[in-house]
């Protein structure tokens, strides 16, 4: 099996520069490397995700329970990962960077729960999808933190510069702040490694460049084939 490694964090954050400088930088050092992005929006296996989101199975994040919404998010990954990338997971010369993956569902999911359900919920969901559905295990996760007010003022001038449309979760604003503490419950219970994006004691981002020296020195303790 090739080595994958998740890149996940809040809106905003930088998740896809910083994925396309690591997988610059691992080119360079002579892997292979396959880059995916979830959700897989250039893939039908994304039409139910793209509906949640959307707001037609209700405006508020909490009218698709964690379970269900989970489920839309991995019947995606495991479409995706059938259809167009399970050959390099085999390939145990390649390393795999995803853009988001499980990790979001436990992020997004565990925010809709009450906080005696989460080790529950944390358990259900890593057995389903890596056990039951049998889509590959991160063998890095990598977490970008960021507090909430700096994501949300991220996203707000993303939306402006760019006019994307806020999806039903960059709309909710108590919504993302849960979605913080859901996050560092999750990273220390299942040993995620915290990359933090802003300086310390402020909301200031750090430039690209230190981020992405954290990123090189956690890649640096997973044995890569070359």
């Amino acid at each position: 099996m090739g080595k994958l490694i998740t890149i996940d964090g809040p809106d905003g954050a930088g998740k896809n520069t910083q994925s396309a400088l690591l997988c610059d930088y691992l080119t360079q050092k002579g892997h292979s490397v396959h880059m995916l992005s979830f959700p897989d929006y250039e893939n039908e296996s994304s039409a139910l995700v793209r509906m949640y989101l959307s707001g037609a199975l209700g405006k508020n994040p909490a009218d698709t329970n964690a379970y269900a919404a989970s489920m839309l998010f991995a019947a995606d990954r495991y479409i995706s990962y059938r259809t167009k990338w399970e050959k390099y997971a085999h390939d145990p010369d390649t390393v795999i960077i995803a853009n988001r993956y499980t990790t979001a569902n436990a992020v997004h999911q565990l925010a809709k729960l009450g906080r005696e359900l989460w080790d529950e919920f944390l358990s259900w969901l890593w057995d389903f999808e890596f056990s039951r559905l049998g889509v590959p295990k991160p063998d890095l996760i990598l977490y970008f933190d960021i507090p909430p007010a700096a994501s949300m003022r991220l996203v707000d001038e993303r939306s402006r510069q760019t006019g994307q449309k806020k999806d039903i979760h960059e709309l909710d604003r108590e919504y993302i702040e849960n979605c913080y503490t859901a996050a560092q419950f999750a990273a220390n219970r299942l040993k995620w490694h915290i990359i933090s994006c802003c300086e310390p004691l402020s909301e200031k981002m750090r430039t690209k460049e230190d981020i992405f020296d954290d990123i090189v020195s956690a890649v640096s303790f997973l044995s890569l084939s070359s």
